[in-house]
């Protein structure tokens, strides 16, 4: 549901948290349309995940370095820290079922790609 609201109100976000808007709502629009994807590809990944653990493997990155791209421009004065509010939802509460997940391919295939 993100993703629709990404896509359908390019301000919300902003005016939420204080942030200046962007001059190009087509950038969040753009986000709105890759969580998205991304979110079909958990769905498929999820009716098997030890064999689509490369799927899980991406968002697990994706959700380690979107925290990390956070920090780093939270402490250049770039972005405020009420930003942090979308780390929760979109990445925090993620790591550990696609750790366990990942724990669990480790232990029963040893990263094996069938």
């Amino acid at each position: 549901m993100g993703c629709l609201g990404s896509a359908s109100s390019t301000a919300f976000f902003f005016d939420l948290v204080g942030m200046d808007k962007i001059n190009h709502p087509m950038v969040w629009q753009g986000m709105g349309m890759v969580i998205g994807v991304y979110g079909l590809g958990y769905w498929w990944a999820s009716f098997n995940p030890l064999r689509h653990w490369p799927i899980i493997m991406v968002g697990f990155l994706g959700k380690i370095f979107g925290p990390l791209g956070f920090l780093f421009n939270y402490l250049q004065g770039i972005v405020p820290f009420e930003f942090i509010y979308t780390l929760i939802t979109n990445n925090f509460i993620w790591w550990i079922p696609f750790f366990l997940i990942l724990k669990d391919v480790h232990v029963k295939t040893n990263w094996k790609l069938s």
